[in-house]
C-alpha cells in the first residue's frame, strides 16, 4: 500500500492515507516537505520528537534546504522571487535553533530500529530544487582563515540540463549533488550535539562519494533511528577548505531498512563500486587511523581476511581521502574498490 503523509501550511502530520493498495506489509512512499514544524535548526537530539513515522523497506522523498539567510541570498544577487518561501518561512518562524546553521529536514521514525541494529539508507535518486547554489566564507571560518579575515559570498548558477555550474567565465564544475548532513540521533545521555562535526551518528559527513546509487550504514542510537538529511551540495572538492561547497536546496529520495543483522561502531557505506569506511576526529592523523582500522575490521568480517592480510590489502588497493577539514572533527574516508573481489562483490 502506497500512502503519503499530509501536511497544513503550519507543517504538523495530520494523518497517513493510502493511494493504492498493494497489500498490508507492502513498502509505503512518502513525501516530507520542509516547513517550520519539519526542520531542524542546527543540531542532532534524541528528544526531537519525529514528524514522520515509516517502516523498514519504506521509501521517502525528502526535500531540503540550503543554509543560507534569505537576506544574504539577496544581497549576494538572487532575486527576492527565487528565494524560496519555505526557506522565509523557516529563518522567520523556527526558534529552536542549535548551535550550528544546517537546516536538516526530519527527524523520520523507523519502525523496529533500536540502539545496536544499523540503520541502511538507500540513496535512490537526488536532484536540485533551485537554479542556484552559493559558496561563502567569513572571519574565523574554513581551513584559511588569517588568510581570508572578511566576509564574501558567491551565488552560482547550475545548469541542471548540462549538469554543470557556472562559477566563472570559462569555468565550469561538473553537478555531482549529494547531502552534505544524513544522520541519526546520537545515544540519549550525549543530549544536543551541534550538526557541524560528523561523529558516530553520522550527520555533517559532507562527502562527496554519497551521491545517488550510494548506501549508507549508520549505528542506531535510539529508538526508531530519528533520521535527518539536510546540507545538500550541487558538488564539493575533498576537504571543503572554505567551509561550504555548492550550498543549494536539493530533493531527495532515500529508502530505509532496519538492519540487525549488522553491528556497527562507525557509519560505512558503499558506492556502486567501492566499499568506504570512515573515521572523524580532531586530528587529522587520528581521524586516518579509525578509517583504517574500520576498513582492516571489514575485510576481515566481511571478506574473512586475516587482520596481517587485511593490513595489507588495505595498503595496496584501497585509498584514503580528506572528506572535509573545517568542522571541527577532521574527516577522512578509506574506499577500496569492488571489481578486486571478482564474484564475490556485493
Amino acid at each position: 500500500m502506497i500512502r503519503h503523509a499530509v501536511f497544513l501550511s503550519f507543517g504538523l502530520l495530520l494523518f497517513i492515507y493510502p493511494v493504492s493498495a498493494q497489500g498490508p506489509n507492502a513498502p509505503a512512499t512518502f513525501t516530507l516537505k520542509p516547513t517550520p514544524k519539519t526542520v531542524v535548526w542546527g543540531h542532532y537530539d534524541a528528544k526531537t520528537p519525529p514528524v514522520l513515522r515509516i517502516k523498514s523497506g519504506d521509501t521517502v522523498e525528502v526535500q531540503t534546504l540550503n543554509t543560507a539567510d534569505p537576506q544574504r541570498l539577496e544581497e549576494g544577487g538572487v532575486p527576492p522571487d527565487e528565494v524560496e518561501q519555505a526557506l522565509r518561512d523557516v529563518a522567520e518562524q523556527v526558534t529552536d535553533k542549535g548551535p550550528s546553521s544546517h537546516l536538516l529536514t526530519g527527524p523520520i521514525y523507523i519502525a523496529g530500529a533500536a540502539p545496536g541494529d544499523v540503520l541502511e539508507v538507500r540513496i535512490l535518486a537526488v536532484r536540485l530544487a533551485i537554479p542556484y547554489a552559493y559558496n561563502e566564507f567569513g572571519p574565523s571560518w574554513g581551513f584559511l582563515p588569517d588568510d581570508f579575515p572578511y566576509p564574501k559570498i558567491k551565488i552560482i548558477p547550475l545548469d541542471e540540463k548540462r549538469l554543470v555550474a557556472r562559477f566563472a567565465p570559462g569555468i565550469e564544475i561538473p553537478l555531482h549533488p549529494f547531502f552534505g548532513s544524513m544522520g541519526v540521533a546520537p545515544p540519549k545521555t550525549s543530549g544536543r550535539l551541534s550538526s557541524a562535526p560528523p561523529w558516530i551518528h553520522a550527520g555533517n559527513l559532507d562527502n562527496k562519494d554519497l551521491v545517488a546509487g550510494s548506501t549508507l550504514y549508520i549505528p542506531v542510537h535510539a529508538p526508531g533511528a530519528l533520521f535527518l538529511v539536510g546540507d545538500g551540495h550541487a558538488a564539493q572538492g575533498d576537504g571543503e577548505v572554505d567551509v561550504t561547497a555548492l550550498e543549494t536546496s536539493l530533493i531527495g529520495t532515500f529508502q530505509f531498512l532496519v538492519r540487525k543483522d549488522l553491528h556497527l561502531r562507525w557509519p560505512r557505506a558503499e558506492t556502486p563500486t567501492h566499499f568506504m569506511t570512515m573515521g572523524f576526529h580532531e586530528d587529522l592523523n587520528e581521524a586516518a587511523k579509525l578509517a583504517v582500522r574500520e576498513m582492516v575490521d571489514f575485510l576481515t568480517a566481511e571478506k574473512h581476511l586475516s587482520r596481517d592480510d587485511a593490513y595489507m590489502l588495505a595498503s595496496v588497493a584501497a585509498d584514503l581521502h580528506i572528506t572535509q577539514l573545517v568542522d571541527g572533527k577532521k574527516g577522512v574516508h578509506m574506499m577500496i574498490p569492488k571489481a578486486i573481489f571478482a564474484s564475490s562483490a556485493k
